[in-house]
């Protein structure tokens, strides 16, 4: 059965969007960049647009309706992380335009960025998550301890990705320390226990599960440097886990998409407890997509290899009705 847009003359321009006012705007680079590539390999007409890191979110704006007019694009391959990529920011902008675009809509991306209210979303839906609690550091609060949570404590902003401004506080006296680093990044500071046991994230495309990972980084704490050193973790590829433990968390990782809202991919983190307990994190809306990305390497592991998903998500963009129609032989893959 064949996919959609199989010939070339049905092809249309993508706009590859990346960069951006963000911490993670060199992360985005790379992942602009190789899908770029792996479009290009695909034979579609492709148009990079690299935003500026310098520019204020509304001058971004500005700058990505310029170029999008000047390349005649009729979606937009979203590549961005973070601020203006990841809030909504850039969807809005989007749909304000009518430019079909990949990844989940303006909603959906405000609230996954959002680690406080998404956290509260997965709890109304009855997804096992950590202890947790906001702190709020625009009003003062800067505690050396919070009231029903034990240490060790895991501390992260309520609104940025990459593991930025995450630290993992032993003792009281460390607390305040951890929550100034994570308020550079955000006001809003989100604090909760931690929970030791095994660090797995599972991929969602279109609406399935792709094969769940484990993460073994040094020290037990994915971290930035342990993200995107290369080499410093090792990555299991699918998780040696027992078939129900897999399909559980695959499971929660589909619940937690739609929870949130997401559409075309996300990808959910969770950490499997000592008592084989999944616990939910948080879901990414736009993960990494280098080709050495997680995504990426759950995708490759049913057959479909990193060309092919970038494709696969702009012919999601382009044809909302396909994502819902699976191809017999991978049902990971829309089709006419």
């Amino acid at each position: 059965m064949a996919l959609l847009a199989t010939h070339a003359h049905e092809r249309f321009k993508v706009a590859v969007l990346m960069g951006g006012p963000s911490e993670e705007h060199a992360i985005s680079l790379k992942s602009g960049e190789g899908v770029t590539a792996a479009l290009r390999r695909r034979q579609w007409p492709v148009e990079p647009v690299v935003i500026p890191k310098t520019l204020s979110v509304r001058a971004a704006g500005d700058f990505v309706r310029r170029a999008l007019k000047h390349a005649g694009a009729e979606a937009a391959f979203i590549a961005l992380h973070g601020t203006f990529g990841e809030d909504g920011t850039i969807q809005q902008l989007c749909e304000d335009l009518h430019l079909a675009y990949t990844g989940s809509d303006a909603k959906a991306s405000r609230l996954g960025m959002d680690k406080i209210a998404s956290r509260r979303r997965f709890e109304e839906t009855g997804l096992p998550v950590p202890r947790w609690r906001a702190i709020d550091c625009a009003a003062g609060e800067r505690p050396s301890r919070v009231d029903g949570l034990a240490f060790p404590l895991v501390v992260k902003p309520a609104c940025q990705g990459s593991s930025l401004g995450v630290s993992i506080v032993r003792r009281p006296n460390a607390l305040v320390e951890a929550v100034t680093a994570a308020a550079r990044y955000d006001a809003q500071v989100i604090v909760e226990e931690w929970v030791d046991g095994r660090e797995l994230t599972v991929g969602i495309l279109g609406e399935h599960a792709l094969p769940v990972i484990e993460i073994r980084a040094p020290n037990g704490f994915f971290d930035f440097t342990a993200k995107y050193t290369p080499g410093a973790t090792e990555y299991l590829v699918p998780a040696p886990l027992p078939p129900e433990v897999a399909q559980l968390v695959q499971t929660i990782g589909l619940m937690a998409h739609r929870a949130v809202g997401c559409r075309h991919l996300s990808r959910a983190d969770l950490i499997l407890s000592k008592e084989r307990v999944p616990v939910l994190l948080e879901v990414n809306t736009i993960p990494g997509f280098t080709p050495t990305s997680l995504l990426p390497k759950s995708a490759a592991c049913v057959g479909v290899s990193y060309d092919e998903l970038c494709e696969q998500l702009v012919l999601m963009a382009h044809a909302p009705a396909a994502v819902g129609a699976a191809r017999q032989d991978n049902p990971y893959l829309v089709r006419a």
